[in-house]
């Protein structure tokens, strides 16, 4: 798919939270199948603008546009409803239930002759054939998400959002925690999300890991956006001196 088709655009979004403005006036766009990062520090306004395009947050005005199409997003099942998922560094997982359990969470596959009954045996077996199909292993998929590891716990979380047709996946701190081996293996996840034309967000503070993935940086301060780059036309060194200074570049 061609990388210049826009997916999602952001207009104008503004929020505010008693009388202090979180988000000023951001815009920018996701083209399909790419990775595009936000960066910015503490209080750049990042998490304000995933969760208002997740539906956790309502923007106070601005619009949002999804494959060119004016859309409200008032709470989450909005947001599900075109395709846009988000993974939270907490991952939103329930430790004590299994791995189907946890994909299916909220969206339980039921019997057609009894709707009300869930269908254990058939979310199972879908579970396994989608972790199969990505290469992912975590041993018994019937055994509680406590005790898989943290980046078995996020391919979890990512193929939950796969298996729901996500179009876009917004990914916060996505490798937080995690060793050197796990981040690579999900970084290679990301990779093959992107050659099946899912789109990506990621949110990280890891500048050189996430250089390394993304092809298009969205940098925020205080709310406002900065400047947006290509990969092509900036290095790392200028994106900490946008996140540092609070001012675009040239290139």
């Amino acid at each position: 798919m061609s990388q210049a088709e826009t997916i999602l655009s952001v207009n104008n979004l503004k929020k505010s939270f008693a009388g202090i403005q979180a988000v000023k006036g951001v815009t920018f766009d996701v083209r399909r199948g790419e990775v595009l990062s936000l960066l910015g520090d503490n209080g750049a306004g990042k998490s304000t603008l995933i969760k208002m395009l997740s539906g956790a947050y309502i923007a106070d005005s601005g619009d949002i546009f999804f494959q060119g199409r004016k859309i409200s997003i008032q709470k989450p099942v909005d947001a599900r409803k075109f395709g846009i998922e988000v993974i939270y560094q907490n991952l939103a997982l329930l430790d004590n239930l299994s791995v189907p359990a946890n994909i299916f969470m909220g969206r339980e596959l039921t019997f057609r002759a009894l709707p009300g009954l869930m269908n254990a045996r058939s979310m199972r077996r879908k579970a396994q054939k989608l972790l199969d199909g990505f290469g992912v292993n975590v041993g018994d998929i019937g055994r509680e998400v406590r005790n898989l590891s943290g980046g078995q716990r996020q391919m979890v979380a990512i193929s939950r959002a796969v298996y729901f047709k996500a179009q876009i996946i917004i990914m916060d701190e996505p490798t937080a925690a995690l060793g050197v081996a796990e981040t690579q293996k999900v970084y290679e996840f990301i990779d093959r999300l992107k050659a099946d034309g899912i789109s990506v967000i990621i949110i990280s503070h890891n500048i050189n890991e996430v250089y390394a993935a993304a092809d298009r940086f969205v940098v925020l301060k205080s709310g406002a956006v900065v400047g947006i780059k290509e990969k092509t036309k900036c290095q790392p060194s200028d994106i900490v001196s946008m996140i540092i200074s609070g001012q675009d570049i040239e290139g």
